[in-house]
């Protein structure tokens, strides 16, 4: 039987219900304002910070890794190049193996013991470095492994194919990548490819977008930085010197090969010289190139610049005569030959006989016919007294006393007749014979070639700084014939080549020290080859030989024969004569 409700019943039922419905309803609106203001707050207050916060992990600002160029010579030889490395860095803390697990897995790949290895990993919870210059072979077996708390970082390392052949002029880089000798460090900017920033999309699992990656990232630039040295030659030269050095125990040596039209260094070798790859097992002392550093007297390797400063000036002629007396005094102060107490005064010399016989006594005649003023400014035209100009690292100026005292003091102008008193570099030197050899323009050694494109074959040369004429076409044509003169019947005999043409000069030099000179000599031999129309200068130079029969005929003279034999060879020069 259904139950009837009171009119006062349905009353109260509905004023119920109407109460629930005024209530959800102001729920409802309660929670649709609550809504609304959090949407304001975060579209408005807030949407500043989210919109950081999806950028940072929906894109990322990205630094491609460049490899440095690669290095190669005039024959396109690899001298230095870039390798794939990896850094293996361990994070602890993220680790859900054990410890000793991981060392135990890690041991065989890395050649360590797994007690060492444990060890390293308590050092800190994160960021511990355990290897570099991982190669990448190596790099896939540790991420086959699937271990967590493991980081891979990819770098480069860079690798010398030639070790020590041509370090002299190559250098090295640092642990940080950077220069720290030679073109490496001359040209770092040339080296160091511009590392291009951009902003990288990632996708839902932080993987980067390829769409997003810029064009330019896509174009490789092959380009190489190539020298003008040849391996083959460098090589030959060095053998050559080391033999030589090894035989009268000198204490160092260098040989450097310039071509005279341009001033292209072919080869530079020093003795004893360094492994770039194994840098941090050298004395300091290896890694300066002290052809390019160090100063020396040249002593009589320097008569025929000065004979070709006479023949210029027009007051000496090539056919002049003059008396050497074996020894003499200026200011107050002896000068003799090197012979004089076995052989006395030389006689009557013409400036080829002087230069043949290395006369000191004649060289000083010579140069008197210059006023002293005159003298010293030809000097400083040849650049003496300043930095050589070179794309070499390092280079210092050379030495010249000052203008007053060389004029005043006859006997600074005495000494500068054979060499003594001012002080130059073997490059320096290698230069001025250049300038013999060429037509008389001095021009600047370089190394560098240029950008070399290996698909093109194009060179993209650097600039270099413009020639200077300093002596007359004339006067290298009638200083040539001289030093054939000294290898065909003077002190350069041991250089003559049998069906080819040379010249050059020996010297055999005091070494210069704090308050005069001191024990020690520095055996030299410069040559031009061919002649009569050069187109090298060939420079060896021998520090501080000890055995007894230590000249710059004997020591350095067959050096420089061996690189012009290898010259001859490489270039397939043909003989001058039969």
């Amino acid at each position: 039987m259904a139950t009837t409700l009171r009119p006062s019943q349905v009353r109260v039922h509905l004023a119920r219900q109407r109460w629930r419905l005024r209530l959800v309803w102001a729920g409802l609106s309660v929670g649709a304002l609550g809504l609304a203001v959090r949407l304001v707050y975060l579209q408005g207050v807030q949407a500043e910070w989210f919109r950081e916060r999806a950028a940072a992990q929906q894109k990322a600002l990205i630094r491609q890794a460049s490899p440095r160029r690669t290095v190669v010579d005039s024959q396109g030889t690899v001298l230095a190049l870039d390798q794939p490395v990896y850094e293996l860095y361990a994070h602890p803390r993220l680790f859900k193996q054990p410890m000793p697990q991981i060392a135990q897995a890690l041991a065989p790949i890395l050649g360590r013991p797994v007690a060492a290895l444990t060890q390293e990993l308590q050092r800190a919870p994160s960021g511990i470095i355990l290897a570099r210059g991982l190669l990448p072979g190596v790099a896939q077996e540790i991420e086959r492994l699937h271990l967590d708390g493991l980081e891979l970082v990819g770098g480069f390392a860079r690798v010398y194919p030639q070790q020590g052949v041509g370090a002299e002029l190559v250098g090295y880089v640092n642990r940080e990548h950077r220069g720290q000798a030679g073109v490496e460090l001359s040209q770092e900017a040339l080296l160091r490819q511009p590392q291009i920033p951009a902003l990288l999309q990632r996708d839902g699992r932080g993987h980067y977008q390829s769409a997003t990656v810029p064009t330019s990232w896509l174009l490789d630039d092959p380009r190489q930085l190539r020298l003008t040295l040849d391996v083959r030659l460098q090589r030959g030269a060095q053998s050559a010197l080391r033999q030589s050095l090894q035989k009268f125990q000198a204490q160092r040596g260098a040989v450097i090969v310039l071509r005279v039209k341009d001033g292209a260094i072919r080869a530079l070798v020093l003795e004893p010289g360094y492994d770039p790859n194994e840098f941090y097992r050298f004395p300091l002392e290896r890694f300066k190139n002290w052809a390019v550093t160090d100063l020396y007297e040249p002593g009589s390797t320097f008569k025929p610049v000065n004979v070709a400063i006479a023949l210029e000036s027009q007051r000496v002629r090539p056919d002049q005569v003059f008396y050497d007396e074996g020894r003499i005094f200026v200011g107050g102060w002896p000068i003799q030959n090197f012979n004089f107490d076995q052989a006395g005064a030389g006689g009557s010399l013409s400036v080829s006989e002087i230069l043949e016989q290395s006369s000191n006594v004649g060289m000083v005649h010579i140069m008197a016919q210059l006023p002293r003023r005159d003298y010293y400014q030809a000097l400083r035209r040849l650049g003496l007294g300043d930095e050589l100009s070179t794309d070499l690292p390092f280079t210092s100026p050379t030495s010249l006393k000052s203008e007053t005292e060389f004029v005043n003091y006859p006997v600074e102008a005495a000494t500068a007749a054979f060499g003594q008193g001012l002080a130059l570099t073997p490059l320096k030197l290698a230069q001025l014979y250049a300038a013999i050899g060429n037509g008389g323009w001095l021009v600047s050694p370089h190394a560098v070639a240029g950008l070399w494109h290996p698909q093109t074959k194009e060179l993209t040369p650097l600039h270099q700084p413009p020639r200077v004429r300093v002596f007359s076409q004339a006067t290298c044509d009638a200083v040539i014939p001289m030093l054939e003169r000294v290898v065909e019947r003077g002190t350069g005999k041991p250089a003559r080549i049998p069906g080819y043409r040379l010249g050059g000069k020996t010297g055999t030099a005091q070494k210069a020290g704090v308050g005069g000179y001191r024990s020690g000599k520095i055996t030299s031999f410069v040559a031009l080859f061919p002649v009569p129309r050069p187109e090298y200068v060939v420079l060896a130079v021998a520090d501080e030989p000890q055995a007894g029969n230590a000249f710059g005929s004997t020591v350095t003279a067959p050096v420089v024969k061996a690189v012009i034999e290898r010259l001859i060879t490489l270039d397939g020069l043909p003989p001058s004569r039969k």
